[in-house]
């Protein structure tokens, strides 16, 4: 029997993931509740389990007095020495009490609480384990939806991927296998939580992760990825050695290593952007698969304004918006996308801006030269007609400056 004993201790440690010593610390405090349920409340029993044998003993102390007053912490002279001949007045004695003489309620109460032990102890194994792999990849099979959030089971607990952290519009059966991302081990009263994702962006990069070996060699970096899960993801990446061309390495040979991301995903759409330290350029190469014609910026506002030909407009600015969101995003510019069509016609409007505002300013400055003069009066539309003379033969500048600095085009 005490073997036996020892053995489901060991079962449960090895089947929970629990260590023994806590199992029977929850065993020892089961018993001393039960002991206290059914004897008293006071602080002299004491529960020891011999972790060899498995033999429990437990030991009520009581105290030996001339006047018993209270037989639960108190014991005769007459009846210690029945115990210990040698018991003297004052001493502490102690004497076994039979598991037997517990009862019904004792029991239950003992069965309960030992249960409750060993799932507090279940849930910081479960806590300890799984805090280690927060950000990480794990693997497990769906044993069913539970209000639109799925159970699934990865090992040793069952966490739960919630409908916010699902890719929209995927469905899965009872017994899928799936690949998440493990995103929080939250704890509650009453449990332990293991939250997966394959909504957040950083599942995506974990994917790269696996299907690129330079990126876990950390010779291509992933700077940065922003995501609409079920529909696009844009990823930015670098490299360390000018010999590896990055976006090669993510797409790889006729797309196979991107394609397994895409398939991953459900058909999600993903570009993959070569990172510079050139806003215009990287702004350029966000807006893909949109071809740009020219990036003006604005550093101190950080604005930029993107020309694209009228054809490209629609795919630039993306379905509700989508492609430059996401470029947005990426880049932590805002962008502001106008048709070619749309800046020739601005631009001429400055420059008639522009050639007004000078001849005003001609006109203004010969009517001042002849104020000055004093001796010689001019009529005032003779002198408008030369100062409208030499507006003409100033030379008019080739391109009127853009609503933003700096306008350049795109490389």
């Amino acid at each position: 029997m005490k073997s036996e004993l020892m053995s489901v201790i060991d079962q449960i440690g090895r089947e929970k993931g629990i260590e023994k010593e806590k199992v029977l610390a929850a065993l020892e405090s089961a018993l001393l509740t039960a002991a206290k349920k059914r004897f008293g409340q006071g602080d002299n029993i004491q529960v020891d389990i011999d972790t060899d044998t498995g033999e429990i003993s437990i030991v009520s102390k009581k105290t030996i007095s001339e006047n018993v007053v209270d037989a639960k912490t108190e014991i005769s002279l007459e009846e210690a020495r029945k115990i210990d001949d040698e018991a003297e007045m004052g001493d502490e004695i102690g004497s076994l009490i039979d598991m037997d003489d517990f009862g019904r309620i004792a029991a239950q109460a003992a069965k309960q609480v030992i249960c409750q032990k060993v799932r507090e102890a279940e849930w910081e194994s479960i806590e300890r384990e799984f805090s280690k792999k927060e950000g990480e990849l794990v693997h497990g099979v769906i044993l069913g939806q539970e209000r639109r959030n799925y159970l699934v089971d990865i090992g040793k607990t069952e966490a739960l991927l919630p409908v916010q952290e699902q890719i929209p519009r995927e469905a899965h059966r009872r017994g899928d296998r799936v690949r998440a991302l493990l995103l929080e081990v939250r704890r509650t009263p009453k449990d332990v939580q293991v939250i997966l994702s394959r909504a957040h962006p950083h599942f995506v990069v974990k994917l790269f992760g696996l299907e690129v070996p330079e990126i876990s060699e950390k010779i291509v970096e992933i700077k940065g990825v922003v995501r609409e899960p079920g529909d696009r993801t844009k990823i930015s990446v670098a490299s360390r050695d000018k010999a590896v061309d990055p976006v090669g390495a993510c797409v790889g040979v006729k797309g196979s290593r991107v394609q397994a991301i895409v398939r991953e995903l459900r058909g999600e759409k993903i570009d993959i952007i070569p990172w510079t330290e050139d806003p215009r350029v990287f702004i350029g190469e966000a807006l893909n698969p949109a071809s740009i014609e020219k990036v003006g910026i604005d550093e101190q506002k950080k604005s930029a304004l993107v020309v694209v030909a009228d054809s490209q407009l629609s795919l630039a600015i993306g379905k509700n918006g989508q492609n430059v969101r996401l470029a947005a995003k990426l880049t932590g510019w805002k962008i502001d996308i106008i048709s070619s069509t749309e800046y020739e016609k601005e631009k001429l409007e400055r420059d008639q801006e522009i050639k007004t505002a000078l001849a005003e300013e001609t006109a203004n400055m010969a009517e001042d030269t002849s104020v000055g003069e004093g001796n010689v009066q001019q009529p005032a539309e003779e002198a408008i007609g030369e100062s409208k003379l030499e507006t003409t033969e100033e030379p008019v500048p080739e391109d009127s400056p853009s609503s933003v600095k700096d306008l350049h085009e795109s490389s």
